[in-house]
């Protein structure tokens, strides 16, 4: 099974999680509320992923960042499936203003009220970030 490689982030603030809404017109997971991310490109390290995405997706530049956790996602389309390798990193300390550059809409969720996410892994990756740092 061959897979893409993915890398989503975890920012934590207040006991609030920053989570997107997808836009409509995606080809994987349209409209979906889930963790930002994104694919890796060829010859990216997951950490050059990570620091890409986070200026493409939010403006921001992460102080620091934890591993978490790798899990499996399919993605579905209208036409098509992906499998997604989702490598979780948490974020804590950024540098910039969060700015929504592509998705419908960003937000903070409270970590005791995460109903809204669609897809297991991160359901999972956020249980594993609290396990693993305590949140």
């Amino acid at each position: 099974m061959e897979f893409s490689e993915c890398v989503s982030f975890i920012l934590i603030r207040d006991g609030q999680v920053l989570l997107e809404q997808r836009r409509a017109d995606k080809e994987f997971d349209p409209g979906m509320v889930m963790i930002p991310g994104g694919h890796m490109e060829a010859g990216e390290t997951q950490l050059d992923t990570l620091a890409r995405e986070l200026l493409e997706e939010l403006n921001i530049e992460a102080e620091s960042a934890g591993y978490v956790c790798s899990l499996i996602h399919t993605a579905e389309s209208a036409d098509s499936t992906e499998v997604q390798r989702l490598h979780y990193y948490l974020i804590s300390d950024w540098q910039g203003e969060l700015q929504c550059l592509e998705a419908e809409a960003i937000f903070w969720q409270p970590l005791d009220q995460l109903d809204c996410l669609e897809i297991l892994p991160d359901q999972l990756a956020l249980a594993e970030a609290a396990r693993l740092y305590a949140l």
